[in-house]
């Protein structure tokens, strides 16, 4: 494993989402109250069924190094995105995770390519893309099966 997927991973499964919500300021963009990360709405479309997060935008290296690290708790429609431009193979572990996560790795075309259901705090096995990935969001362990979010849901943000 390439020494950028482990950093990658690393942010990925960083600081926890939050345990109080996204916040908005009068003529802001909404910035999340721990990280100070943009908050952005992400949905996933799946069947005729539309499903809305609000996820915080990790973009930087810096940014995704950290990631959910640390974090206690996460909202149950919170969630973190971490964007690759270009798209790239993705590998994630859960170093310094305190909450379980379900990690999907979201293909090129805007697709789920698969999912790392129920990730292991503090696990650092790596957790991979099965492909090239432009981005993966981290939400609450469980959630994805909990909302039938399966491979082939397509992801928007």
């Amino acid at each position: 494993m390439i020494l950028a997927g482990l950093a990658l991973a690393l942010a990925a499964c960083s600081p926890n989402a939050s345990e109080a919500g996204a916040q908005s300021t009068q003529g802001s963009a909404a910035v999340h109250p721990i990280s100070g990360l943009p908050v952005v709405p992400l949905r996933i479309h799946r069947g005729g069924k539309v499903l809305t997060f609000r996820v915080e935008l990790a973009r930087t290296p810096q940014e995704q190094a950290k990631g959910l690290m640390f974090r206690t708790a996460m909202g149950p429609d919170e969630g973190m995105i971490f964007p690759f431009d270009p798209p790239r193979g993705a590998s994630f572990w859960m170093r310094n995770t305190v909450i379980p996560l379900d990690l999907i790795f979201i293909a090129p075309d805007g697709r789920i390519s698969n999912i790392a259901a129920n990730a292991i705090p503090y696990d650092e096995s790596p957790l991979s893309s099965t492909g090239a990935a432009k981005a993966v969001l981290e939400l609450n362990g469980g959630r994805a099966a909990q909302l039938g979010i399966v491979p082939g849901d397509k992801v928007e943000w």
